[in-house]
């Protein structure tokens, strides 16, 4: 067996209280928000009634929300942002896991570029169809550049990278505004990174930094539970209660903060509908917030059998489950003449059946990983 064999075999053989962190409370949060964006993209393949407004270009003041429409809309916002976050938590632990078994830091640079480039074509590549034939970058660019970004900034002491995501997520609507005019190769640069457009045939919903900055947070929240993994569910919850605090506080000011998507009214749905074409300030603090306290709650949590039988092996290939789930529903979609000409009910039905289908092909997988540790499923 070669190293690199060696080290992909030894990445789940970690210290008791990381194994648990990484194996079970993650897993199970990667699970849900899989369960939620199923939910989702359900809705887009089969809701008539679905409801995107959460940008300002998107909505236009007055338009109705009508309570369970929006609301199978909302739920999904803690998508992405956990997904994120999750995913430089992980990355930290993974990397320390190299670290200490003697890897070579160009040979882990490179296997982290090479996964981010990988997982950012994937979204122009193979998500093309699922986009309804769109040139979209959205969630997999994000994550994508955000590990090649953090290839190079990891080096960086991991705190220091906590604050740099928390002045990011501060400050992304200003830097955002001040370059949504700019043109020429800026435009370029500016809409990649901080202000969602078009360039040429491609959509960019995900512009790289304000998602980089949930996946900064993610890697220092890794260093803070390896330090203290006993007080890191308590931590947790003093940030979502902060973080949720941030949100009350951005909406109920309805000024910077809200990406432009202020409140028509004092309504519980009003206060809800924040922006996130970028994410807003008070979007990602709203889903941060819950997303950590999510996660301290599963910290030392024991599952149901029936659940954990559904969000571990989603949670285990969450990125094999998201490429797969978004073709099987435009199928089903297209095949029951039900696209775009359904309601909530079939929307639910088709997100049930679309995770019973590929729950064991997502167990599967995941044997397959484990046995092939250096094969092409590392990557995914």
């Amino acid at each position: 067996m070669d190293v690199s064999t060696r080290i992909v075999a030894e990445e789940r053989v970690v210290a008791p209280a990381l194994e648990r962190a990484r194996l079970l409370p993650v897993d199970w949060l990667r699970g849900l928000v899989m369960v939620l964006m199923t939910v989702d993209h359900a809705s887009s393949a089969f809701n008539a009634g679905r409801l995107v407004t959460d940008a300002p270009y998107l909505y236009v003041p007055g338009t109705p929300l009508p309570a369970a429409q929006f609301l199978t809309r909302w739920i999904t916002h803690l998508c992405a942002p956990t997904f994120l976050f999750l995913a430089g938590y992980v990355l930290f632990l993974s990397v320390r896991r190299r670290q200490e078994r003697g890897e070579p830091e160009a040979s882990t640079t490179r296997f982290i570029v090479t996964r981010g480039l990988l997982i950012a074509a994937l979204d122009p590549l193979w998500m093309v169809w699922a986009h309804e034939r769109h040139l979209v970058l959205q969630v997999l660019y994000a994550i994508g550049m955000s590990f090649v970004a953090l290839a190079f900034l990891r080096r960086l002491p991991p705190l220091l990278l906590g604050a740099l995501g928390l002045v990011l997520v501060v400050v992304d609507e200003g830097v955002a505004r001040s370059l949504s005019s700019i043109g020429g190769a800026g435009h370029i640069a500016a809409t990649l990174t901080f202000v969602p457009g078009e360039l040429g045939p491609f959509r960019v919903l995900y512009p790289l930094v304000p998602w980089l900055a949930m996946m900064l947070l993610g890697w220092a929240a890794g260093e803070i539970a390896r330090r203290d993994p006993a007080r890191f569910a308590r931590r947790l919850v003093l940030a979502g209660v902060l973080a949720l605090a941030v949100f009350a506080a951005v909406r109920g000011l309805d000024g910077y903060g809200n990406g432009g998507l202020f409140r028509a009214d004092g309504s519980w749905v009003q206060w809800l509908h924040t922006a996130k074409y970028p994410p807003s300030l008070g979007y990602t603090a709203c889903e941060l917030g819950l997303a950590w306290l999510l996660l301290a709650a599963l910290w030392n949590a024991n599952l149901p059998r029936w659940a954990s039988a559904v969000l571990t092996p989603l949670g285990q290939s969450a990125l094999f489950f998201y490429l797969l789930h978004k073709h099987l529903l435009q199928l089903l979609s297209e095949a029951f003449g039900l696209h775009h000409h359904a309601g909530l009910e079939a929307s639910y039905v088709a997100a049930a059946l679309t995770i019973a289908l590929l729950l064991p092909l997502c167990r599967a997988f995941h044997r397959y990983k484990q046995a092939h540790p250096a094969s092409w499923a590392r990557f995914i």
